[in-house]
């Protein structure tokens, strides 16, 4: 059986992410697709929200699972009893940083190779970065993500935006009241 491992923060999951799994999905007997909870990063979905996303937009392909997962890539697929690692290229510069990794994750385990997917041209711009900044501006993302998780993105910049409203406002209010005590 060729189990394939597709790791990455998927935050949030995007339509050139689900264009990958599903081709890698039709080379592999498995593929499980990992979530990384990445200490480095602030991510905007909690990793067991991203873990649910794509669940959601995996449902249909049966042999995807998706899994969570902390620290290095090529452990996972030790653990997973993976063969090799899905990797996504939508640029020449993504191409430097994966094949370093790519070399990495080799000399870490001789067992599992890296198997690198040429994005679609019609995804090749779109990352989560970009998704979420352009949602954070009010434009439309629906051609970015897959149509169920387009209302969660704008939901939770939404949410953010509030809270660091609030945050923003209370502070102010303390200033003013320690303003007036100085004087």
């Amino acid at each position: 059986m060729k189990r394939a491992v597709y790791p990455g923060s998927f935050d949030p999951v995007t339509q050139g992410h689900l264009d990958i799994i599903e081709r890698a999905a039709n080379l592999a007997d498995e593929l499980i697709v990992g979530v990384l909870n990445n200490n480095e990063k602030t991510p905007l979905f909690s990793v067991e929200e991203r873990v649910n996303m794509l669940k959601d937009v995996t449902a249909h392909i049966s042999n995807v699972s998706v899994e969570a997962f902390n620290g290095l890539s090529v452990e996972f697929c030790k653990k997973c009893d993976a063969s090799f690692l899905v990797r996504g290229l939508r640029a020449v510069t993504d191409f430097e940083y994966e094949l370093q990794m790519a070399q990495t994750n080799r000399s870490l385990e001789k067992g599992v190779d890296t198997l690198f997917f040429v994005t679609e041209l019609n995804y090749a711009y779109i990352s989560s970065t970009i998704v979420k900044e352009v949602a954070s501006y009010g434009g439309d993302i629906s051609g970015f993500v897959p149509p169920q998780i387009k209302d969660r993105v704008y939901a939770r910049i939404e949410a953010r935006t509030e809270a660091k409203s609030e945050v923003r406002t209370e502070s102010k209010s303390e200033a003013v009241c320690a303003a007036k005590e100085m004087t």
